[in-house]
């Protein structure tokens, strides 16, 4: 194994020791399915993919769907930027991209501003995204201000 490999695979998973529970506190924990507040059927930490109301999950199953859509996230971010970033703005972004997927993250201004390579700008849009079919929720206020303070860390 290369020293580069070896380096990118130590950067994975410093990235992942910080996301995990940064999402996670974000999330929050519940394996019973639930609508979320916008009437989404959601369980674990935040997973919507084929949830279904009364279902319920281990906390290992959680666990593992929170590891895998990091993980998930982190591709998504690779796929669609080249500029360099810190473990800190990779964990950032990754959050949002947890959070409201792949397409909006895709069309986002904050994504034109990273591949300009204006990283401090790109953070700085992560406050706009506090809505949630149009209602500003206050937990989004709140982990999109720790998204952009960890970003530009």
């Amino acid at each position: 194994m290369s020293f580069r490999t070896k380096a990118i695979g130590a950067g994975v998973g410093a990235a992942m020791a910080i996301a995990v529970p940064f999402i996670a506190v974000h999330e929050g924990f519940r394996p019973a399915a639930y609508l979320d507040p916008v009437g989404i059927p959601t369980i674990c930490y935040g997973h919507t993919a084929g949830v279904v109301i009364g279902q319920v999950k281990t906390k290992a199953e959680c666990d593992l769907l929170l590891a895998l859509e990091i993980e998930d996230g982190f591709a998504i971010l690779d796929r669609y930027t080249d500029t360099p970033l810190t473990t800190e703005q990779r964990v950032a972004f990754a959050s949002f991209i947890y959070n409201v997927g792949e397409g909006s993250f895709r069309r986002s201004t904050m994504l034109k501003k990273l591949n300009a390579g204006d990283v401090t700008g790109a953070c700085n849009e992560l406050p706009r995204w506090v809505y949630a079919k149009g209602k500003k929720l206050p937990g989004l206020v709140k982990r999109r201000d720790a998204e952009k303070e960890l970003c530009l860390k």
